[in-house]
């Protein structure tokens, strides 16, 4: 089955049935509940947090979803689709771990439920067996608080930092400390949806990160507070053209709690 990063609500539609695809409603618990898809497995990707960059942090990552997502039936062999209510941040996050932890087949439902005409939505629950899911780490998708010091100046490396705006210039603190990664430019990872729920069309995504001078071939690693948001715009760079961009999934809420990494307090344009 050939698919792409994303799919529509008629890919879907038409596919929700198929043997080798798994649907994963990654909204809220309540909103589950309420009604999803046909089909759907309930998977909330905000239940736990990760901010440890270090080996054996991203191991305990590795560890405790990899047995989520063999409970959830998962072992890497079939087609999983990922949805919300539209493409935001926690269908990326959701996807961003299948893929880091190996998984070769994901897909994002551009727009969420409100891409699919006539849902016809559902309170019932599939019945899924679990599986073996076995995490393969993929060290290309992620960046750990190490690395990104020790790159804070290469030419070609660059930093997106896709909270709002207030966390940005540290007039909202969600940490012990306010500010941002030395060099960091600022895109808050919602200006990559459109006014449908839909990421934005490649050429607008590439157009704006190239207006902060970046090239497709550089380095662009995303952080956020804590990887989600970083995943979406990780989503969104890829889309736009880029070879190789990266989630610092730690984000503020490692690098803002350490007293040994750099801060920078950028200022507002008055």
């Amino acid at each position: 089955m050939s698919v792409g990063l994303l799919v529509d609500g008629d890919w879907v539609k038409a596919h929700r049935h198929d043997p080798d695809v798994v649907l994963l409603d990654v909204r809220s618990l309540s909103d589950y509940w309420s009604g999803h898809l046909p089909e759907a497995r309930p998977f909330d990707p905000m239940t736990l947090s990760h901010y440890d960059t270090s080996a054996s942090g991203l191991a305990t990552l590795a560890g405790q979803y990899s047995y989520i997502f063999s409970l959830l039936g998962i072992d890497g062999s079939e087609r999983v689709v990922v949805y919300e209510n539209r493409s935001d941040a926690r269908a990326a996050r959701a996807a961003w771990l299948l893929e880091y932890l190996g998984h070769q087949a994901v897909s994002i439902l551009d727009g969420g439920l409100g891409s699919v005409r006539d849902p016809a939505l559902t309170t019932e629950v599939p019945r899924y067996a679990p599986k073996q899911f076995v995490a393969r780490q993929r060290d290309a998708l992620v960046a750990s608080a190490d690395e990104v010091r020790a790159r804070l100046a290469e030419p070609g490396v660059h930093f997106v930092d896709t909270r709002r705006a207030a966390e940005y210039y540290g007039e909202e603190k969600r940490a012990k400390r306010i500010g941002a990664i030395p060099g960091a430019v600022h895109r808050d990872y919602t200006d990559n949806i459109d006014r449908h729920g839909r990421f934005k069309p490649a050429s607008d995504l590439r157009a704006a990160y190239e207006a902060f001078g970046f090239k497709t071939g550089d380095d662009v690693i995303a952080y956020c507070g804590g990887g989600a948001r970083a995943a979406h715009t990780y989503y969104a760079l890829r889309l736009a053209g880029f070879a190789a961009p990266r989630n610092y999934t730690g984000s503020w809420g490692e690098w803002g709690n350490r007293d040994d990494l750099p801060v920078e307090q950028p200022a507002r344009l008055r």
